[in-house]
């Protein structure tokens, strides 16, 4: 018997609206203290999803279980939930201290401890200058920061966060991603993280769970779903720059592919396949070699460079696809647009997907 400690599951979890299935057999389990990243575009369920958890969404069908007690048609009261939504949701006429402390007065906590966990929190959150100010007065990021003290003042077990850093500035959701796993080490209190940002659910989430349509398409780390996504949805989603993707054909030994590039033999991992059956070929851009000898592999030409610093974004014409190269600086800064290039696809590294429903084809 397994020993994991479940903060939450859903199981087969259904909601609609109307004709709209926000939620269409959604299960998910996430461990005590992990922090998880619900990751997709805008109206794939993701907010339908944290409400479900929270109690703000009554499900349908399907069974809502928090720390192993069946929450499923539960009251919000009671369930040790706390929710950040987009928009702060902060209550405009009263003063950082007192939106900070609304949700323990309303536990009808004594005034002294009150006092103490505002003081504390605000410190934590480096609010302690802005007590006594409005939330029309502060800035995006400090209001963000109010409204999630409003949520750990609670110390509830489980954090739900709605794409809380959308409407920051670059920097300062740089710095709310580090301040957020910094109180996740601090505290070590369940958290899911709902974004349509990749770098986010990459960057942040411990496990993330890839939706489409109001499910759930893949779950893991973000090594495995880098390394080896289930399908092309959840390949084209993850990494960037995106995996490049070609058609091709599986050749007459079963082995070989038949691609616009010429003959290619993929990895000796993969499992024989059915000459003729057509495939989608996935390679990530760090994965394309340029080679000293211009007589070698994938004659290209050079079309755009996108320098990002350390490293640069080459996209390359060939006599198929333009594909995409990533490359180190140094070894980018003597290329230019127009040059002639040869390239190198690495047989180990590519992904095969089946051509009729994008599946990947296991190695």
């Amino acid at each position: 018997m397994s020993s994991t400690k479940w903060a939450l599951r859903l199981s087969n979890v259904s909601k609609a609206y109307g004709r709209v299935n926000a939620l269409k057999g959604f299960t998910v389990d996430v461990p005590v203290g992990r922090f998880f990243a619900l990751f997709g575009p805008s109206a794939v369920g993701k907010t339908t999803a944290l409400r479900t958890i929270a109690g703000l969404v009554r499900p349908d069908s399907g069974r809502v279980e928090l720390h192993d007690r069946d929450v499923t048609q539960a009251p919000i009261a009671g369930r040790d939930v706390s929710m950040v939504f987009q928009s702060f949701a902060l209550f405009p006429h009263l003063t950082v201290f007192e939106n900070l402390a609304y949700p323990l007065r309303e536990q009808r906590v004594a005034s002294a401890e009150i006092k103490k966990r505002v003081t504390d929190t605000a410190a934590m959150l480096k609010l302690s200058h802005r007590l006594e100010r409005k939330p029309s007065t502060l800035s995006g990021g400090e209001q963000q920061r109010v409204a999630l003290g409003r949520s750990l003042i609670r110390r509830p077990k489980i954090l739900l966060l709605d794409e809380p850093l959308t409407n920051l500035d670059a920097k300062l959701r740089h710095d709310m991603r580090a301040e957020l796993k910094r109180l996740h080490r601090q505290f070590g209190m369940t958290i899911v993280y709902a974004t349509p940002d990749e770098l986010e659910a990459l960057s942040m989430g411990e496990e993330i769970a890839v939706m489409r349509d109001g499910a759930i398409v893949q779950q893991g780390t973000p090594d495995q779903l880098y390394e080896r996504p289930i399908n092309l949805y959840v390949a084209g989603k993850i990494g960037s720059p995106h995996m490049n993707t070609f058609e091709a054909s599986i050749g007459a030994d079963g082995r070989r592919l038949d691609t616009p590039f010429g003959a290619l033999a993929p990895g000796a991992s993969y499992q024989p396949l059915t000459a003729g059956d057509k495939v989608v070929v996935g390679v990530r851009p760090s994965d394309i070699r340029v080679l000293a000898n211009p007589n070698e592999g994938i004659p290209s030409s050079v079309q755009l460079l996108e320098p990002l610093g350390d490293v640069t974004i080459l996209s390359v014409a060939t006599a198929g696809p333009t594909l995409r190269v990533l490359l180190p600086e140094q070894q980018a800064s003597s290329i230019r647009v127009g040059d002639a290039l040869a390239i190198g696809l690495d047989g180990s590294k590519l992904h095969l997907f089946r051509g009729h429903d994008g599946s990947a084809i296991g190695r």
